[in-house]
C-alpha cells in the first residue's frame, strides 16, 4: 500500500528563518479559525511543540524538515509521497518560490537517497 504525508509546511535556508517568516501568519490564520470553532488562540509555545521532533508541522531548514519526514516514514511504515501546505501562513510569492526552490533542491535529495 502506498501512504503519503500531507502537512502543513514551510522550508527555509534555515530553521530560524523559516520560524520567523512562517509563525506570524499561521498564528493568524489558525488564531482566527480557532475563534469560529472555539479552540484557543495560536501560542508560540504550541506552535513549537507542533514544530518538534513528533509534532505535525513540517516547518524549518531542509536537513531539519527531511529528518522529520523520515522519522514520520519509519513510524508509518514507509512514506511515498508528501505534500506541504504553504499557503495558510500569508507567506509572499518570493518566500514560497524560495520554499519549493528548497524542498526540491536540497531538502528531496536528502530523501531520495
Amino acid at each position: 500500500m502506498k501512504v503519503s504525508l500531507h502537512s502543513i509546511g514551510y522550508v527555509a535556508d534555515t530553521t530560524e528563518q523559516a520560524v520567523e517568516e512562517f509563525f506570524p501568519g499561521y498564528a493568524e490564520t489558525f488564531t482566527k479559525i480557532g475563534r469560529e470553532r472555539g479552540w484557543p488562540p495560536v501560542t508560540r509555545a504550541a506552535f513549537d511543540a507542533q514544530r518538534g521532533a513528533t509534532g505535525a508541522l513540517l516547518v524549518g531548514g531542509p536537513e531539519e524538515v527531511a529528518e522529520k519526514i523520515r522519522r514520520h516514514s519509519e513510524s508509518l511504515g514507509g512514506v511515498s509521497r508528501v505534500t506541504f501546505q504553504m499557503d495558510n501562513a500569508q507567506m509572499n510569492h518570493a518566500q514560497l518560490m524560495r520554499s519549493i526552490e528548497l524542498i526540491g533542491m536540497q531538502m528531496s535529495p536528502l530523501l531520495n537517497d
